[in-house]
């Protein structure tokens, strides 16, 4: 087989300050002797250090989202998929931003090659999840809304022309989504104290 039919593949690993006595380089080793066992050829090794689960934001990931828009791999390997998203509904974002892009993912320690019917189908089963717990909680909130509104008839929070309905409607389905605090703020124009009294009356 020569380079030209061969997978070119990149790691990616993660360590959070949390992770205590953690190595970021076992992480990167473990998945190397992969890459030498299928003879595939190594591109690139993308690693944050220091950035928890929670943060979707890291440099290194968002090289290795940018490094795949010129198809510099063919695979994203990684340990585990805790390691790639903050939760479940970011991994997903980020599978199917690889896949459109014609990047398949392989996982240690779940098993999965998206390359492979049996990968996908696990795949397939995360995102029916996702998408599940994703209707479950905006049914939540939009019953806790409700409910609200029938103890509260009369009451307006905040002023008319920026916390109506319509406003807060639109800040729980953000914050269901799990958009930051910021961001809700810029786009329905209220403040942090306003998003967080409107949530919690939902709960």
């Amino acid at each position: 087989m020569n380079d030209k039919t061969k997978k070119r593949v990149c790691l990616y690993c993660r360590i959070s300050t949390n992770d205590k006595g953690q190595d970021i380089n076992r992480q990167v080793n473990e998945l190397r002797e992969v890459v030498d066992s299928n003879g595939w050829i190594l591109t690139d090794i993308y690693t944050d250090e220091g950035f928890s689960r929670s943060t979707t934001t890291r440099p290194e990931l968002d090289r290795m989202i940018q490094d795949s828009f010129s198809k510099k791999f063919d695979m994203v390997m990684t340990l585990e998929l805790s390691r790639l998203g903050c939760n479940l509904k970011h991994m997903i974002d980020v599978v199917d931003t690889l896949k459109q892009r014609g990047v398949d993912l392989w996982v240690k320690n779940q098993m999965i090659d998206t390359s492979q019917v049996g990968g996908m189908l696990v795949y397939n089963i995360l995102n029916s999840i996702s998408s599940y717990e994703m209707e479950l909680t905006k049914q939540r909130v939009r019953s806790g809304l409700e409910n609200w509104k029938r103890k509260n008839p009369d009451l307006k929070l905040g002023r008319p022309s920026n916390l109506n309905y319509q406003t807060r409607q639109k800040i729980i389905d953000m914050k269901s989504q799990n958009i930051g605090m910021k961001k809700i703020s810029q786009i329905c124009k209220v403040g942090r104290k306003t998003i967080l009294e409107v949530v919690s009356n939902t709960l």
